[in-house]
């Protein structure tokens, strides 16, 4: 069996994984990144690519998503091409007048908070935009921040990045054990071996949990399952991300039931993406027909177009979900030397850039540029305790 050393094992090769690799490189680490199975084999392969601001409302998150937006758009910008970066924008339609009510307090509060918005007030406004919306719809409310990227093409390019700059890539490497010494996370041992380390970062997504338990410790990252359709390729006619305004209220939801409300997004290959559920079944990956018929008939109320499209296929995949619906991001204060980021649910490709940045900050001994108090990873206990 081999030994290793690194200043920084990295576990999981997700997007969250990656994307700590390379900032954690960048900032002159030696790291060593491990993951079970292969690149995006988990959630980051079974997401549409968000890089979302108008579901967010006031909070820690939002000021996270703002910051995780400059790092893609600024510290990353030359690599867009290589993981297909557009900035579609983004529109929430409300479906009766009470909805519209409620969408014109939230665009308001966002517009206050830097967040660009522009307000449709009528169905016709929307479908200026959308030519194909339903004319049953009241308003909407426009995003031209909203933006997508293709995930597995940026975890793999972002690997490749870590990689130039030095970075071990373990794939098909089980982490068995946190080895700790003193009271502190001081390695991981896998099948080959000890790989010895300053600092663990778990970035395992949906089984971020698991690794934890691993040390003994209770860390509430829990898999909440989503469903994506795919239709049958067409002219591109829908031209943003167009959501339901229910879809923020999903979002901070922490009903374990079916949830579906309606987003529906083109593509540059003619088909069309239709979302989104959320439910907790544990991992179960097994086929809910239920939740595809929801979700489809949802896409029709905005779109009723679609309802003429065969579907090609769907997928579903496990969003990493909180109680408090904040990630956990930082040093385990019940173990130093382990490190977290997860916990993002459905905004943990739009977050990842910006928490792995924060993270390598911390880890080089620099202060992070946002406070991370609000994400740390034993406040569950704290309040247990309380």
């Amino acid at each position: 069996m081999r030994s290793r050393s690194a200043d920084v094992v990295v576990i999981g090769a997700g997007i969250m994984g990656a994307a700590t690799a390379y900032f954690a490189a960048a900032a002159g680490l030696r790291v060593i990144l491990v993951e079970r199975g292969g690149i995006a084999a988990g959630t980051s392969s079974r997401c549409e690519g968000n890089l979302l601001v108008s579901d967010k409302e006031l909070g820690p998150e939002l000021e996270l998503t703002l910051y995780s937006q400059r790092v893609w758009r600024e510290d990353l910008a030359e690599h867009a091409d290589a993981w297909e970066f557009e900035t579609k924008g983004g529109i929430i339609v409300a479906e009766d007048p009470e909805t519209t009510v409620v969408l014109e307090k939230l665009a308001a509060h966002q517009r206050s908070l830097g967040i660009e918005v522009e307000l449709l007030g009528d169905i016709d406004a929307v479908r200026e935009l959308e030519p194909y919306a339903n004319p049953a719809l009241s308003s909407g409310a426009f995003y031209p921040g909203d933006a997508q990227i293709q995930p597995i093409l940026a975890t793999h390019h972002l690997i490749r990045l870590a990689r130039g700059l030095g970075t071990e890539l373990l794939l098909r490497t089980p982490v068995e054990e946190l080895v700790t010494r003193g009271g502190r996370a001081v390695g991981v041992r896998t099948p080959d071996g000890v790989i010895s380390a300053g600092a663990v970062v778990n970035c395992a997504g949906p089984w971020a949990g698991e690794v934890a338990g691993l040390a003994g410790l209770d860390l509430p990252v829990m898999p909440r399952r989503g469903f994506v359709l795919v239709t049958e390729p067409v002219p591109v006619t829908i031209h943003h991300k167009v959501y339901s305004a229910g879809y923020v209220g999903d979002v901070a939801s922490a009903d374990a039931v079916l949830q579906v409300s309606p987003v529906v997004e083109g593509t540059p290959s003619g088909t069309v993406l239709l979302g989104s559920s959320r439910e907790r079944v544990g991992f179960d990956t097994s086929f809910s027909q239920e939740a595809v018929a929801r979700i489809a008939q949802a896409a029709v109320r905005l779109f009723p177009a679609l309802a003429d499209l065969a579907l090609l296929r769907t997928y579903s995949g496990f969003r990493p979900y909180c109680p408090d619906h904040l990630p956990v991001i930082g040093e385990d204060a019940r173990l130093p030397g382990l490190w977290h980021a997860g916990g993002q649910e459905g905004a943990g490709i739009g977050l990842s850039v910006g928490i792995a940045k924060l993270l390598a900050q911390a880890l080089s001994g620099a202060a992070p540029d946002m406070d991370l108090a609000p994400f740390r990873p034993d406040r569950f206990a704290e309040r247990l305790a309380a």
